[in-house]
């Protein structure tokens, strides 16, 4: 298992293979037969950044067996999904930030996401494991009182799209299987999700395929998996730890509301 990292140094973002802590640089574009450059960076001479840029983040609903039952919903026929902003991605470690002027309650969930990595359209099945490149930590971000504010429409991207709402990170790692892999979201150290990833109603190739159906997915686009029980509300200066093994753990705190 490769682990990718993009990175920031006092003087340049970059890319490279993350091992024993430290930064084996590359060159070029992380989709596109990267090249090393042959310097390694200490772990104190940067900082990870999410690990990729998306151009949007396909999230589910409605995908995991053990939710669909306690919700007493039955399973889709097709995902069923929202896209959140490009501007809405943060990696480990930035403080997710309450939007201004809203006071509400703001929700975590802690999600597996597939990371794309080359453009797909109308992807077969069969075919769908050549445009994964890896995988990543999400933490699907809520307002949640905005979700249903107006009784006509609810607000899925509005309330899902503020800057700072999709947490990435900490690396995307190749040849990741979900297989056997339990995810787990600790607030303040305090578990609060623990779920198996193969309690999935569609799996990974299987979303892949079939949003690739509805919407052409672009390198780098992430696909958050949904999530499972233990879905909670954060309350503020609360650091919220989203850990899957063979991936890592993806930090991020909810920064106190500025008055």
């Amino acid at each position: 298992m490769t682990q990718w990292a993009r990175f920031r140094t006092e003087t340049y973002v970059g890319f490279g293979i993350l091992e024993n802590d430290q930064i084996l640089e590359h060159e070029g574009a992380m989709f596109e037969a990267p090249r090393p450059t042959g310097r390694s960076l200490a772990p104190d001479t940067f900082r990870l950044l999410s690990p990729c840029t998306p151009s949007k983040i396909v999230a589910l609903w409605n995908n995991f067996h053990a939710l669909a039952a306690k919700l007493g919903k039955r399973a889709p026929q097709h995902p069923l999904f929202l896209i959140k902003s490009a501007t809405s991605v943060i990696g480990p470690h930035e403080p997710i930030e309450r939007p201004a002027g809203y006071v509400g309650k703001i929700a975590f969930e802690g999600e597996l996401g597939i990371v794309i990595g080359k453009q797909a359209k109308n992807v077969p099945p069969s075919k769908a494991g050549d445009y994964i490149f890896g995988y990543t930590c999400v933490n699907d971000v809520t307002a949640s009182d905005l979700l249903f504010e107006h009784g006509d429409f609810p607000q899925w991207t509005r309330s899902k799209s503020f800057d700072t709402f999709g947490c990435l990170g900490p690396v995307i790692a190749t040849d990741f299987e979900l297989a056997g892999t339990n995810l787990t979201t600790r607030l303040d150290g305090a578990l609060r999700q623990n779920y198996p990833l193969s309690d999935m109603i569609f799996p990974p190739h299987e979303l892949v395929s079939r949003i690739s159906h509805d919407v052409s997915l672009l390198p780098g686009d992430v696909i958050a998996c949904g999530t499972s029980l233990g879905v909670g509300s954060i309350k503020d200066g609360v650091t919220v730890e989203v850990i899957i093994d063979g991936i890592g753990s993806l930090l991020n705190t909810l920064a106190p509301a500025i008055r």
